[in-house]
């Protein structure tokens, strides 16, 4: 005898069917971010850059001994050589994370078996996030606590070894999901990722070549808060170099908001645009 409900004929699938929620969008990203080639060769990448560089840059001013002028400032500053090529694959990975469905037409299955779209970027910004956050503060942290010990210079400060592994972590971190939410607006992988190669270099090397005098205030803002910039002073006004720009924790604050902007940008276009 056939219900109100079903039409003659028609199959009932003896399965519940329930709606997608948080949790399962959250479980499919992370099955997809751990399962594809980008993400271990993008963050393998990251981690063995964080500790040559770093690692390499400490050996040689432990081999320079106190003609490598490190003055009155702990040796954490050096992990900054390190991180700096290593954010770049983390930008890369936050792309990919988004842009590369729309590539292939996998964002069509996502949507389908997910449709609100919020949910979905949601989603991906967690995992990311979380992901990015725990692998860059252990590697950083690690790099640190190896540059102290092989370079003879001031004891860092508590805050110091924060701001050398969690505030690097976070500032990492906060760079992949801007890139992210870039990918999203932009869905295109080789595009977007120019672009952020081109917010992360561009004010540097605008600033290299302003040599009139009236455009020195712009070009001493671009040397001040660009993101290499930014990088360094999250280490203190000693490896920055007296920059009267963001200094400590501001860098870290600044790009994290920056990414909560885009990722609204984001979710804005994905909610105006079809697939």
């Amino acid at each position: 005898m056939t219900t109100p409900y079903q039409q003659p004929g028609s199959y009932a699938s003896p399965i519940p069917v329930r709606g997608a929620s948080l949790g399962d969008a959250l479980l499919s990203e992370w099955t997809k971010i751990r399962s594809v080639r980008s993400t271990m060769w993008t963050l393998g990448v990251m981690i063995v850059l964080m500790l040559g560089i770093g690692l390499g840059v400490a050996a040689l001013v432990a081999a320079a001994g106190e003609s490598a002028g490190i003055g009155d400032s702990s040796a954490l500053g050096m992990g900054f050589f390190g991180v700096l090529p290593g954010s770049i694959c983390v930008m890369t990975l936050g792309v990919l994370t988004i842009a590369s469905e729309y590539s292939t037409g996998m964002i069509r299955t996502t949507l389908t078996a997910c449709p609100s779209r919020g949910r979905v970027l949601a989603a991906k910004a967690v995992v990311f996030f979380l992901l990015v956050l725990t692998i860059t503060t252990l590697v950083a942290g690690l790099v640190a606590v190896i540059q102290n010990a092989m370079v003879e210079a001031v004891e860092p400060t508590g805050d110091e070894w924060l701001r050398a592994s969690v505030g690097v972590g976070l500032y990492t971190a906060s760079l992949g999901l801007l890139s992210l939410a870039v990918g999203a607006m932009i869905r295109h992988s080789a595009g977007a990722i120019t672009t952020m190669i081109g917010v992360m270099l561009l004010p540097l090397v605008a600033a290299m070549f302003m040599f009139s005098e009236s455009l020195q205030d712009l070009q001493q803002f671009l040397l001040e808060w660009a993101i290499p910039s930014q990088l360094i002073g999250i280490y203190g006004e000693a490896a920055s170099g007296g920059s009267s720009g963001p200094l400590g924790w501001e860098p870290v604050w600044i790009m994290l908001g920056l990414s909560l902007v885009a990722l609204g940008g984001a979710y804005a276009t994905m909610s105006s645009r079809d697939v």
